[in-house]
């Protein structure tokens, strides 16, 4: 039997990782800009985590819903509190993509409602309803063409208004920065319009926070930027710093019954001590500020950059747009700098580093950056002159 092969991968293979950096079975190291698509939050091995998870194991590692589990009541306690939505439910399941089914299924539940309204660029994951709810023809198979979806252009508060007002939407779901779309931020005043209109019609709003929450915009959900309150968040890669685990944040008007949703490993013990461990580390090492800082650091000399048509997100959540595809640039950083990072579309870098990523590592990436973009000659690059490690 081989592997399945629908991934194009690179010919790397890392088999230790610290912190921001990775280190493959060469013995190179690399500096880790991408966090596995976001998934690194507290860092690589933090040692916290790891004891967390070993000691967990060593007790017990799984046993089904169908029993107490005061490990999910500890992190309920412990993420509300982080998140600043004490008053919410949570629901726990194992990846991003079932997190928002489950979201979209419980708003069709609360309302009896069957159309969906999702914003142009959106991705939402690869199962049924998230791949339906995902502008993206090319992830569908004819299996996934039953949902009545509306896409409508991001930013755009007149086509939401107008599609709302007909109130046969159950829900809306937008993500709190779009991520595969291109690190597009919805404008604040449209995010708040949105939220008013939604709580107008009886209609579902649904944060995907799954890429942009966690810490990662530098504050705890992007959509705190604009100071909204949905009806449900989902969340998911930065939960667990690599364990797989995933959840709904649910507002208390949602009433809970018994058989709507279900689920066999979401919210199993080692999945909590994952998720605990990770939630600890985030409050007690200042992550969100970090990220903010470190972020806006970030931003503000890629900006500085004359090859960059324009730099969008977040905290550590970022593009940076070329007027030029990428591709080149991407592959040389990779293999000559030896710094991971994303890619979205042909012309767009993502920046996903650990929340814990420093000042120090974050102007090293600089470095290579700008000898990546402008290996001619660093000081025209106008950027960044200044810097010490």
């Amino acid at each position: 039997m081989q592997f399945f092969d629908v991934y194009p991968r690179w010919p790397i293979e890392p088999v230790r990782a610290q912190g921001c950096k990775i280190y493959d079975k060469e013995g190179a190291e690399y500096l880790d800009f991408y966090g596995g698509h976001a998934v690194i939050s507290i860092g690589h091995s933090h040692p916290y985590y790891m004891e967390a998870l070993t000691k967990q194991l060593n007790h017990i590692g799984f046993y089904s819903n169908a029993v107490l589990n005061s490990l999910q009541d500890e992190y309920a306690e412990k993420l509300g509190e982080l998140s600043g939505y004490p008053d919410y439910s949570l629901f726990m399941v194992n990846s991003g993509a079932e997190a928002n089914e489950n979201a979209l299924k419980l708003a069709s539940f609360h309302n009896s409602r069957k159309k969906v309204v999702a914003f142009q660029n959106s991705f939402h994951g690869r199962t049924d309803a998230a791949v339906q709810v995902t502008d993206n023809s090319k992830y569908k198979a004819p299996v996934n063409e039953n949902m009545d979806v509306v896409f409508l252009p991001l930013n755009n508060i007149e086509a939401v208004r107008e599609t709302l007002l007909q109130e046969d939407v159950s829900s809306v779901i937008i993500e709190g920065i779009q991520g595969i779309g291109g690190i597009r931020v919805p404008e604040p005043s449209f995010l708040q319009k949105l939220s008013s209109i939604c709580e107008e019609t009886d209609t579902v709003l649904i944060l995907d926070e799954i890429q942009s929450g966690y810490g990662r915009s530098g504050r705890f959900f992007a959509h705190q930027h604009a100071g909204v309150r949905p009806d449900m968040i989902t969340v998911a890669k930065g939960m667990g710093n690599g364990f797989p685990v995933s959840g709904m944040l649910i507002a208390p008007k949602f009433e809970a019954v018994h058989g709507q949703l279900g689920t066999t490993f979401g919210g199993n013990h080692l999945a909590c001590a994952a998720a605990i461990a990770v939630a600890d580390v985030i409050k007690a090492e200042n992550l969100v500020e970090n990220a903010a800082e470190v972020g806006a650091f970030l931003m503000e000399e890629l900006k500085k950059m004359r090859q960059v048509k324009e730099v969008r997100g977040h905290g550590l959540m970022i593009g940076v747009e070329f007027a030029e595809p990428i591709k080149f640039m991407r592959n040389k950083l990779l293999f000559e700098e030896k710094v991971f990072t994303g890619a979205t579309g042909t012309h767009v870098f993502r920046l996903l580093p650990p929340l814990s990523v420093t000042m120090d590592e974050a102007a090293e990436f600089l470095r290579r950056f700008v000898n990546t973009v402008n290996p001619v000659s660093g000081s025209d690059s106008h950027f960044p002159s200044n810097l010490t490690i």
